[in-house]
């Protein structure tokens, strides 16, 4: 009778290893699919041992999982908790930096708006939204209300409702956003003040 391969008991560990990790950090397999690429059945029979890890498969889960490749292959460790923060340009003018580095339900952002303008564009997209104002003055269109929030002011809304945000006063505005997943609700809640008639927009 032929001996097993000396790597396949390692090979036969990925499969729960993949699960756990999935289960840890709170994720569908739909969520993960989109996020990889890769098909929900293939992660699916993956995670059963149904299907054969190959390097093809296990580098965009390890990507997805911010984890080394050698943590899905061998003895999970407690990786750094610190996570590398690199801006990003937004398509409207501003920056903003990831505050999480693992996919979830629930992501972290600081952003930094520039004035957009005086006319609104409001849009609508799947999920649900926390902003506090750090520093700045923020304005906010949501729905037929246009607010204006200050340093310390929250903000907390479903984005399926037509919404837009710019500078108040032509000065970059500094915020904290939570987003999740539709109908999700943060834990921070606070109705923002609606701009008095001497504020301008």
């Amino acid at each position: 009778m032929d001996k097993p391969a000396p790597y396949q008991a390692v090979l036969d560990d990925v499969a729960p290893r993949l699960r756990a990790l999935r289960t840890k950090r709170g994720l569908t397999l739909a969520a993960l699919s989109e996020t990889t690429g890769i098909s929900k059945s293939t992660l699916s029979r993956l995670e059963s041992g149904q299907r054969r890890p190959s390097l093809e498969l296990l580098l965009p889960l390890a990507g997805a999982y911010n984890v080394p490749l050698d943590d899905l292959v061998g003895a999970p460790e407690v990786g750094d908790p610190r996570v590398r923060l690199k801006a990003r340009a937004m398509p409207n003018g501003g920056m903003f930096l990831p505050l999480s580095r693992s996919p979830g339900p629930l992501q972290a952002y600081k952003m930094i708006i520039n004035d957009r303008g005086t006319e609104p564009e409001p849009r609508t997209h799947e999920g649900y939204e926390w902003m506090y104002v750090l520093d700045g003055r923020l304005r906010l269109v949501l729905g037929e209300h246009d607010l204006v929030l200050g340093p310390g002011e929250v903000a907390e809304f479903d984005t399926r409702v037509p919404h837009w945000f710019s500078s108040a006063d032509g000065r970059p505005v500094e915020i904290l956003s939570l987003f999740g997943r539709q109908g999700e609700r943060m834990h921070v809640r606070a109705k923002p003040r609606e701009r008095s008639a001497g504020e301008g927009a």
